[in-house]
């Protein structure tokens, strides 16, 4: 079998984001949209014209709608380009993390995911492509950069005429010359789980009755949840509900946050809840913890696992360091100045901790978009986090909410909180951020809104391994105790712009550590409409989403 040219030409916008190229399904559904992009990617990693024999790459998704056919259509296209083998998981089911994974077990050249992560599936859903490189991380800008130019200016791609591979069932087949392996897409992540954590206390936890109640919202962490915590850490069946992935997630929203996992919630405020709540995203690197009647937020689960690394047997020798993207809150900073380590503030996505991880600076990394992850792949994980969570559970014997506590009375609480403005048009959220931008070497001094303004700044990054530089990732407003707040435009949607407001409050008093956060956070609220306008440039009088 030759590969076949077929002739195209360029579509707009195919600009990879934070994490890949997003869009629309009927976007993808266009003819050659999603093989311009492949064959854009193929001509960065091999030169134009230039064959990618010898090499391996990992590929999979999380099984939202559109994926066995994208899957049909990456294979076609990897065996045209010379490609010697093809990881791919089963159904074409591989988590993000355990993409990652196996392309470091199977020290592959990079792997496709197909995935986009916490957005809705569904024929009237989103979907995305991004490409993790041979470290297992996300690709870097300067080859996500390489592919948005080359996208525009294909002419032809590269393909061959064959029947679909059967992916429904672990085997080996041949594409022309190129061999498809269809992996079990749970064996190799959980053979890491295994050297990470303590599963026989894990397992003691669950034989003295503790209760866990694990939500993967229809989407691709269901069968890693299930094959690990029910099958081989022995927790009751039907501790994970929402198990099955589906290509529509049931009509969920699969991002674990209070509001989208509302069901979660509401089980976790009953009087009879469970020990321990979780929820996991889309492609299943996200997480949210929650403790009996309390919710934990993604900077305090990150700045507890750092604090009690050490119990872990994965982490036992220590921390390099951590490392958070800016807009999360610097309760681990707290933390890592109480241990003596590093802790590096990057831009948001993942792509930036990827450096420090293989430089060995740090080993704990997170986000405040419910992202923790470490030195163990080179993406966020969110059953990891989870395993972490019942690892420390079962050696301290405390609850989640007492570990919590416990940090807020060591180091003060970081009262957070994010405001989510989405479906803003692109032109008046670019609005807003210029004007924002605009203002900043004036607002210092400035008593707005009852709130004195200590210093404002463009967040920018200057790599500490490659001296890569990154600008314009956010605008910051400080204030003389260390308060903040954060704004910058999200890049993982796919309908207009989403604006994200992050506000900050640092509160040493134990007494007041109950107080809820949208309260103590209020002045930093009216900061942030008075300095930015948000009703004005955006028509909404509330965020879409308020965790």
């Amino acid at each position: 079998m030759n590969a076949i040219p077929i002739a195209t030409k360029p579509f707009f916008g195919q600009k990879p984001g934070t994490s890949g190229l997003r869009k629309k399904v009927t976007v993808f559904q266009q003819p050659h949209y999603l093989e311009n992009f492949v064959q854009a990617l193929f001509d960065v990693l091999h030169g134009i014209g230039g064959s990618a024999a010898g090499q391996t790459l990992v590929l999979g998704g999380d099984g939202r709608f559109h994926n066995r056919v994208a899957v049909q259509t990456i294979l076609r296209m990897a065996a045209a380009r010379g490609y010697t083998r093809v990881l791919v998981g089963r159904d074409g089911i591989l988590s993000t993390p355990a993409v990652s994974a196996v392309i470091r077990r199977h020290q592959a050249s990079g792997g496709i995911v197909l995935s986009a992560s916490h957005n809705p599936g569904g024929p009237d859903g989103d979907f995305g492509i991004k490409y993790n490189v041979t470290n297992g991380g996300p690709a870097p800008e300067k080859i996500t950069d390489a592919v948005y130019a080359r996208t525009q200016e294909l002419t032809s791609y590269q393909t061959m005429e064959t029947a679909d591979v059967p992916i429904g069932a672990c085997g080996v087949f041949m594409l022309g010359q190129m061999q498809v392996e269809v992996i079990d897409p749970v064996a190799d992540y959980a053979d890491l789980m295994r050297d990470l954590f303590d599963f026989d206390a894990i397992r003691a936890l669950f034989a003295g009755g503790f209760r866990l109640r694990f939500d993967a919202m229809c989407a691709v962490g269901g069968p890693y949840a299930k094959a690990i915590i029910e099958g081989e850490l022995g927790a009751p069946a039907g501790t994970v509900v929402n198990a099955d992935p589906l290509e529509d997630f049931g009509g969920l929203h699969p991002d674990p946050n209070p509001v989208n996992a509302e069901d979660l919630i509401a089980h976790m405020m009953r009087a009879d809840a469970p020990d321990m709540g979780a929820a996991s995203d889309g492609d299943a690197d996200r997480n949210m913890i929650v403790g009996r009647g309390f919710v934990v937020s993604p900077s305090d689960s990150l700045a507890v696992l750092a604090a009690h690394a050490q119990r872990v047997p994965g982490y036992r020798d220590g921390l390099a360091g951590v490392a958070r993207s800016m807009p999360t809150s610097t309760a681990v900073d707290r933390v890592a100045k109480r241990l003596g380590i590093d802790c590096f503030e990057t831009p948001t996505g993942w792509k930036f901790f990827g450096n420090l991880l293989d430089a060995g600076r740090a080993t704990l990394c997170g986000e405040e978009s419910y992202g923790t992850g470490s030195s163990h792949v080179r993406e966020k994980d969110g059953l990891w986090a989870v395993l972490f969570w019942l690892n420390l559970l079962a050696v301290t014997g405390k609850t989640v909410e007492q570990l919590v506590r416990e940090l807020w009375s060591t180091d003060g609480r970081c009262f957070y909180s994010r405001h989510d403005y989405e479906g803003i048009p692109t032109e008046q959220a670019d609005a807003l951020m210029a004007q924002l931008r605009a203002r900043l070497t004036d607002l210092p001094g400035q008593r707005i809104a009852g709130v004195q303004v200590a210093a404002a700044d463009d967040f920018a990054y200057v790599d500490p391994v490659d001296g890569s530089e990154s600008r314009k990732q956010g605008v910051r407003i400080m204030l003389a105790d260390g308060s903040r707040v954060v704004f910058r435009l999200s890049g993982t949607g796919t309908e207009g712009a989403t604006l994200r407001v992050y506000l900050e409050q640092h509160e040493p008093d134990v007494s007041r550590h109950s107080l809820p956060a949208q309260t103590v956070l209020a002045p930093l609220i009216a900061l942030a409409e008075a300095v930015a306008e948000i009703r004005r440039y955006t028509g909404m009088d509330s965020p879409s989403v308020c965790t």
